[in-house]
């Protein structure tokens, strides 16, 4: 059996320009090679040069060339193009006569093939306006005299660089795992891969859809149970394709939407009788933003002490009506949430003396009260409680 004449990288005369490109040249009856050494199962002819295989994008053109070599005395009659989609269903798209000059029998090529030198010795051709359906095997076949038929394959790649997109979607809290982002890389070719960076727990699955045109759609979704703690928290989608030169990155921050958690700031159990400055801050954490935030107390009554300024309290000055209870409650779209806090006022209460003078007569004196156990000018003081009805006191220390 003859040998493998050449299978190298080598300088390539086909074009004006400088360029190398990658051939071999095969004695007949031999079973071509890829370049990883593996047996491809093609078969190519004596004498004809062809690229090994080319690739080419959507709406561009590409060369298929083609080129007898040492034709010594063999007669070169006429050189077809065969275009295989599908192994076995070939079909002529140029043909080049010396006489009769050149034909193109395929209409569906028609208009966007052309011969690039029209001659036998270089019959390469070129394709315009490529469809992702053009991809297949292109046989370069020469007519020959005495030797037959001689042909080199040259197999069309076509790529499609993917429009790659992704996204975080909105979700609320919950107990149900749910799909908090999504990736996709459309109408691509190869089909790309996808893959996600996250430091929440979750997991991620893939779908593949062929489009008509031969491209393929994948889409990753990613999947957890979300919570308000990951509200904002970032998840990166890398997008892998053989046009690209490095992955894409998205970086994404996740959206969880939740109802208010309020809190009440600002009270440092230092109220004590006459203060000026004492502040209540209402703090909600909540997604969406909170849309309305009400004071109240759980007697019903606002102190005539106390300003209301949005989420903040103002106690203009402290005094026996802010021994109270107060509410904070928080409202967005998703719901409400409320927050109480009992303030103690230190050093002055209100306590009504019942002061018995001579029986049956009495007078009600409304007095300064003083918190039990509290010290005014050095002097450990005892409050006298008087109840309502019965004249009757008690004596507290």
């Amino acid at each position: 059996m003859e040998q493998l004449s050449c299978c190298s990288l080598a300088f390539d005369s086909w074009s004006s320009e400088l360029e190398f490109s990658r051939f071999c040249l095969r004695r007949s009856s031999l079973e071509s090679v890829d370049y990883s050494g593996q047996n491809t199962g093609l078969v190519w002819s004596q004498r004809v040069r062809v690229e090994y295989e080319v690739t080419a994008y959507p709406n561009s053109s590409v060369n298929l060339r083609c080129e007898f070599i040492n034709s010594g005395t063999t007669k070169l009659t006429q050189v077809s193009w065969m275009f295989e989609r599908v192994e076995g269903d070939r079909h002529n798209i140029a043909v080049f006569h010396p006489m009769y000059g050149a034909s193109f029998p395929n209409k569906e090529f028609e208009g966007r093939v052309n011969f690039t030198r029209g001659s036998l010795e270089n019959p390469s051709i070129r394709i315009d306006k490529l469809k992702m359906a053009d991809a297949g095997r292109y046989i370069c076949e020469y007519a020959t005299y005495p030797s037959g038929n001689e042909q080199g394959t040259t197999t069309l790649i076509m790529l499609a660089k993917p429009k790659n997109s992704a996204t975080a979607i909105t979700v609320q809290a919950g107990s149900s795992e749910v799909v908090v982002a999504s990736c996709q890389a459309a109408q691509g070719k190869p089909e790309a891969t996808i893959s996600w960076i996250a430091t929440v727990a979750g997991r991620y699955n893939h779908t593949s859809v062929p489009e008509v045109d031969g491209t393929v759609t994948v889409k990753s979704e990613y999947r957890m149970v979300p919570t308000p703690a990951e509200n904002g928290k970032e998840i990166t989608c890398l997008v892998n394709q053989r046009t690209q030169a490095d992955p894409q990155y998205f970086s994404l921050k996740l959206v969880v939407e939740y109802p208010p958690t309020v809190t009440i700031d600002g009270y440092d159990n230092n109220w004590y009788m006459g203060r000026t400055d004492a502040v209540l801050t209402c703090e909600a954490d909540a997604n969406p933003e909170p849309t309305e935030i009400t004071w109240t107390t759980t007697s019903g009554q606002m102190p005539p002490s106390v300003r209301v300024e949005h989420n903040r309290l103002l106690v203009r000055k402290v005094d026996e009506t802010v021994n109270t209870t107060f509410v904070c409650e928080v409202k967005n779209r998703l719901g409400a949430g409320k927050k109480e806090l009992s303030a103690m006022v230190i050093g002055l209460q209100v306590i009504t003396l019942w002061r018995t003078e001579l029986f049956g007569q009495s007078a009600l004196r409304t007095l300064p009260r003083i918190t039990f156990g509290s010290t005014i000018s050095g002097h450990h003081v005892t409050c006298q409680l008087a109840q309502a009805l019965g004249g009757q006191q008690e004596r507290l220390v």
